[in-house]
C-alpha cells in the first residue's frame, strides 16, 4: 500500500513552523510525525503540501493510496484501523478526516467515503503549543516504540540515576557524572549524543542523535533536544526540532524552536504572565492574537532565526523565519519573518544577507544550503511582506 501524509486544515495554525516544512515533518516526542508513521506502517511515505514545498517534499501517487492527515499522531489502534481500510472508506474523528483509502479508477475523495469512527484516544497537533503540550505522551510512546525488545548501552557508574530501567542509551551515546531522574518519565539518549558532566535531567526527556547537553545543564520534562543541537542552561517542557543551539545559561520554557536557530548567551523567555492570566499568541490563521487556553507558554521561533546575547522574550512570543533579534528590552510579541532589530523597531532582513548566513551555518554541519532551500525561503519572504515594515 502507498501511504501519503497530507497537511490537513491546520497547516496555517502551525505557522511559522510549517512555512518551511510539511506538517508531517514537525518533531514532537523523540521522532518527527513522519518518522512515527513510517515506523508504525513499516513503509515510506510521501506528502501533499503547499506547492512551493512540493519540490523538496514531492507526492508519490500509485494506483491505490491511503491518505493520512499528518496532524494526527499514530497509535497502534489507529494504525490497525487505517491498514484495514477498503477503497472508498475513511476514518473520521468527530468532523475531521483522519485517513481515507483512494482508488485511482474510482476517483475517490474523502467527502464521498463511507465514514468509520476513529477508535481510541486521539492525539492531534493542531496548534503550535500542542507540540510541547503533547510532548510527554509523545516521548513515552516513541520511547516504547524505539526500545521494544532492545537493550540499552550500559550506564556508567559515574552517573546518579533514579529508575535506570527507564533510561536508554543508543550506540555511541556518552554520559558521565550526570544526575538523571526517570521516575516521572523515560529518558532517551540518541546515537552519538552526549550529556556532559554536571547535567541534571528529569524525564520525560529525549536527546536525539549527535545532540549535546552542555556542562551543568538543568532540564525539566517534557523536553526534546533534536538532532545535532546543543543546549545549556535551564530548559523546561520545550521542543527543539534540530540543528539549533541554546548553548549557554538562560531559561527556555514551554517553547518550540525550529531548525537552524541560535539563542545568544543569557537569552531568557517568560512563560508565565505576572497576573497569571491566559496567554494569547499570534495566530497566522486569523491574523490576530488569539487565546491559547494556557497559563504557561513561552517562545515559538521559526527556522533560521537568531537572537543576540541577553535577549528577553515576553510571555507568548512568536518569531517568524529568518529573523535576527538583538538589543536591550523586550521585542514585540510577534516578530515577522525576515525582520532585523529588536525592541526599538525592526527593518527588513534582506534575503541575500539571510542566505549568506544560512549557507555558512549549514556548511558547519556539512549540509548544503540548496536551491530548493533558497526557493522556499524566497516564497516565505514574499508571503510575509504584509507583516513587515519595509
Amino acid at each position: 500500500m502507498n501511504y501519503i501524509l497530507f497537511d490537513g486544515p491546520v497547516r496555517n495554525q502551525l505557522l511559522p513552523f510549517t512555512f518551511t516544512r510539511p506538517v508531517a515533518d514537525i518533531r514532537v516526542g523523540i521522532l518527527s510525525i513522519r518518522e512515527k508513521w513510517e515506523k508504525f506502517l513499516n513503509s515510506t511515505t510521501s506528502t501533499i503540501t503547499e506547492d512551493y514545498l512540493s519540490e523538496k517534499w514531492p507526492m508519490v501517487e500509485m494506483e491505490e493510496n491511503i491518505m493520512i492527515n499528518a496532524g494526527f499522531l499514530p497509535t497502534a489502534e489507529l494504525v490497525e484501523q487505517i491498514k484495514g481500510l477498503q477503497p472508498g472508506e475513511a476514518v473520521f474523528h468527530e468532523e475531521d478526516v483522519v485517513a481515507f483509502h483512494a482508488y485511482e479508477e474510482q476517483d475517490v475523495e474523502f467527502e464521498k467515503c463511507s465514514a468509520i469512527e476513529m477508535e481510541g484516544k486521539a492525539f492531534i497537533v493542531e496548534h503550535t503549543w500542542d507540540i510541547f503540550r503533547l510532548n510527554a505522551e509523545a516521548i513515552t510512546a516513541d520511547f516504547d516504540l524505539l526500545t521494544q525488545d532492545r537493550k540499552s548501552k550500559p550506564l556508567s557508574s559515574t552517573n546518579q540515576i533514579i529508575a535506570p530501567e527507564n533510561v536508554f542509551l543508543e550506540e555511541g551515546a556518552r554520559m558521565e557524572c550526570a544526575i538523571l531522574n526517570a521516575s516521572e518519565g523515560p529518558i532517551y539518549i540518541g546515537a552519538d549524543a552526549e550529556i556532559m558532566e554536571g547535567s541534571i535531567v528529569r524525564g520525560p526527556f529525549a536527546l536525539c542523535e549527535h545532540a549535546t547537553l552542555k556542562m551543568g545543564a538543568k532540564i525539566y520534562g517534557a523536553t526534546t533536544v533534536g538532532p545535532h543541537s546543543k543546549v545549556g542552561g535551564e530548559v523546561s517542557n520545550s521542543v527543539i526540532f534540530g540543528y539549533s543551539n541554546k548553548g549557554h545559561d538562560g531559561f527556555l520554557g514551554n517553547s518550540v524552536l525550529g531548525e537552524w536557530c541560535n539563542l545568544g548567551a543569557d537569552t531568557n523567555t517568560s512563560n508565565l504572565k505576572n497576573n497569571y492570566a491566559e496567554v494569547r499568541l499570534w495566530d497566522y490563521a486569523s491574523e490576530r492574537f488569539a487565546p491559547t487556553g494556557l497559563q504557561f507558554c513561552g517562545l515559538m521561533m521559526g527556522d533560521h532565526s537568531k537572537c543576540g546575547i541577553n535577549t528577553m522574550f515576553n510571555t507568548g512570543t512568536v518569531v517568524g523565519v529568518s529573523t535576527n533579534i538583538f538589543g536591550a528590552g523586550f521585542p514585540r510579541n510577534f516578530v515577522p519573518s525576515f525582520s532585523w532589530g529588536g525592541s526599538g523597531g525592526t527593518t527588513t532582513y534582506k534575503t541575500e544577507k539571510a542566505f549568506e548566513v544560512a549557507e555558512k551555518v549549514m556548511a558547519r554541519r556539512n549540509i548544503e544550503f540548496s536551491e530548493q532551500d533558497k526557493a522556499i525561503l524566497d516564497q516565505v519572504f514574499d508571503d510575509t511582506k504584509k507583516y513587515r515594515r519595509e
